[in-house]
């Protein structure tokens, strides 16, 4: 994994998965260091894409959301050379593996909707060789444990994650980050940590529309990422 990405997640486990315009800009005034940009078209998604950059974040365009693309390789090009954005999410493998071939960041969406499936997602990573593998949804420990346990790639849980509650159980069943769209943007580490300790208790402070914007603060499991 490319040492920035690695440094962003390890710096910011839960990742701003962001729909609309006023996400983006909750986003932005957040520490959130990686962005999922899940809206746009081929018009402006490179103006969305430069207000992540120029807030120093990690833009990572997800192909099949954007309009005005298709699951072809020409659809890797126009995001590197039209946006500038870091990296790409996609469910096509070929995708994966051209945007890796390009010098992009790449995360491999799934769906784990049942056992076969879960057992696809190793071939089909091996395959493209993505960064990370992201798997939806993400409120199902186990099916993380086992992701984790198999897999040699970072995991990211995304979807159904609502509550802090569903972060934190999300991380301790083993994934590298958390994509989330529910919470208010404004996960912001409140403590300092040593990178490369599995464990490392770091206090985080997150603020969720789903309780009426009452912060409350907990600890996270710091993620281990030294050896990817």
């Amino acid at each position: 994994m490319n040492r920035e990405f690695k440094d962003a997640l390890e710096d910011s486990p839960v990742i701003a998965a962001i729909k609309d315009d006023n996400g983006l800009k909750e986003c932005l005034k957040s520490d959130i260091q990686v962005v999922f940009i899940l809206y746009g078209d081929i018009c402006n998604v490179g103006q969305i894409v430069s207000r992540i950059k120029e807030e120093g974040r990690v833009a990572m365009v997800h192909l099949d959301l954007i309009t005005g693309l298709d699951g072809r390789e020409i659809a890797v090009d126009y995001i590197k050379e039209r946006t500038g954005a870091d990296g790409i999410i996609s469910t096509k493998t070929t995708q994966i593996r051209y945007a890796k071939e390009k010098g992009l960041y790449a995360i491999h969406r799934f769906f784990a909707l049942d056992s076969r499936s879960l057992e696809n997602i190793y071939k089909q990573s091996m395959a493209g060789g993505p960064d990370c593998i992201e798997i939806l949804p993400g409120l199902m420990p186990r099916v993380i444990e086992r992701a984790v346990k198999v897999q040699k790639l970072p995991v990211i849980a995304g979807g159904m994650i609502e509550s802090k509650e569903d972060v934190m159980m999300a991380l301790k069943a083993g994934a590298a980050a958390v994509l989330n769209s529910w919470l208010k943007i404004a996960v912001a580490a409140t403590g300092t940590a040593k990178r490369g300790i599995l464990s490392q208790s770091v206090p985080w402070s997150i603020s969720n529309d789903l309780f009426c914007d009452a912060a409350f603060n907990s600890t996270a499991p710091f993620r281990n990422l030294s050896g990817l």
